[in-house]
Order: structure tokens, then sequence, then C-alpha cells
């Protein structure tokens, strides 16, 4: 289908008659088609190698939580027994400032 104008040819471009079904992939090279069989294996290949990551990063993030909580904790201990002793101050100071009143 070469053009009347120039050398140049020009083609007509169409869709392709079947179109691949959702889900199935081109693959890189021609040679390398793989059958649904193989497909089939890659995904389930693909999807536990997702889970076992999905469990690893699970269990990364609740050492990370309990690590977190620990420490959350243990500044709590340290903030009570710290307001203890400002409460304990305060009210030796106000037993020294107020005036006292012996009848």
């Amino acid at each position: 289908m070469a053009a009347a104008t120039g050398d140049m040819p020009t083609y007509q471009i169409r869709a392709p008659a079947t179109a691949l079904p959702q889900g199935v992939v081109m693959a890189a090279s021609p040679g390398s088609l793989h059958s649904p069989q193989q497909l089939a294996e890659e995904a389930t290949r693909k999807r536990e190698l997702r889970l076992m990551k999905n469990r690893e990063a699970a269990k990364e993030c609740r050492r990370r939580k309990k690590e977190y909580v620990k420490c959350l904790e243990s500044r709590v201990a340290v903030l009570e027994v710290q307001n203890k002793k400002l409460i304990e101050e305060l009210e030796t100071l106000k037993d020294i400032c107020s005036p006292k009143t012996d009848v």
C-alpha cells in the first residue's frame, strides 16, 4: 500500500484480530512462550514469594511494635517516679511557705 506521493510508502495500522485474554502477558522473546501450566506455576511461585515476604515484614513489624511498647512502658515508669517526687516536693514547699495558724 504505497502512497502516490514521494518514495515513502504508508501503511495502515489495524487492531489485531484476536486480543489476548486478561491476565496473559506476552513474553519478552517469542521463543520463550509458556504453557498455561507454566504460567500458573509461575503465578503460584510469585504468590508464595509475596506471602513469605509479607510474613517476614509482619514479623518485623510486630517485633518493632513490641520494642516500642516496652520503651513507652519504661518511660511511663520513670515519669511516674518523677511525678511522685515532684508532688512530694510541692507538699514540702507548701508546708514551708504557708502561714502557720496555731491557736
